[in-house]
């Protein structure tokens, strides 16, 4: 695909979302704002900033959330990463981070945003820079294990009312 269907994918799905509290509103409004001046923007090479895609991983029976211990950030987070110009949309990319960082196959993405997060990072670009992150729900098929990847320094399950302390995690 190209920057313009990441860029419309994004754009479409901040327009038609209805954030659940006032700062997530806020965080959409300076989403939409960031993306009309960035054609790019969904791109890592966007240095000011980019749109990412997570994807929250629940159980099948979502009693669990499937969390990594990212080497750069230090703390427990969901899946997701940059955006690439082969994915055909955001929320596919999303789907594409999940299934490579979880090793599980078969995830299932539920439709429309789940949540938006920004991070300041220092990411592959190796200067500072914002993750404007676009959260997707996805579910794993009963039974599932993850398998480590090498973008992680650990992951695990956590039981959805009991995640860790070091987290800024969504969990409507």
């Amino acid at each position: 695909m190209t920057a313009e269907t990441l860029h419309k994918s994004a754009t479409e799905l901040l327009e038609t979302w209805s954030p659940p509290t006032s700062p997530e509103q806020s965080l959409r409004q300076a989403m939409l704002a960031f993306l009309a001046s960035a054609p790019r923007g969904c791109l890592r090479e966007c240095a000011a900033g980019h749109i990412t895609a997570s994807a929250m991983v629940f159980s099948h029976d979502e009693r669990e959330v499937l969390l990594t211990l990212h080497p750069r950030v230090g703390l427990w987070i969901q899946l997701g990463g940059h955006c690439e110009e082969s994915d055909d949309t955001v929320p596919a990319a999303a789907l594409r981070e999940a299934t490579e960082e979880s090793g599980i196959e078969d995830l299932t993405l539920e439709p429309g945003l789940y949540g938006v997060q920004a991070h300041p990072i220092t990411c592959s670009l190796g200067v500072p820079t914002r993750h404007l992150d676009l959260v997707f729900k996805v579910k794993a098929p009963k039974g599932a294990v993850p398998v480590k990847s090498s973008e992680s320094t650990d992951l695990r399950w956590w039981p959805v009312d009991a995640p860790p302390g070091d987290t800024d995690l969504i969990l409507h």
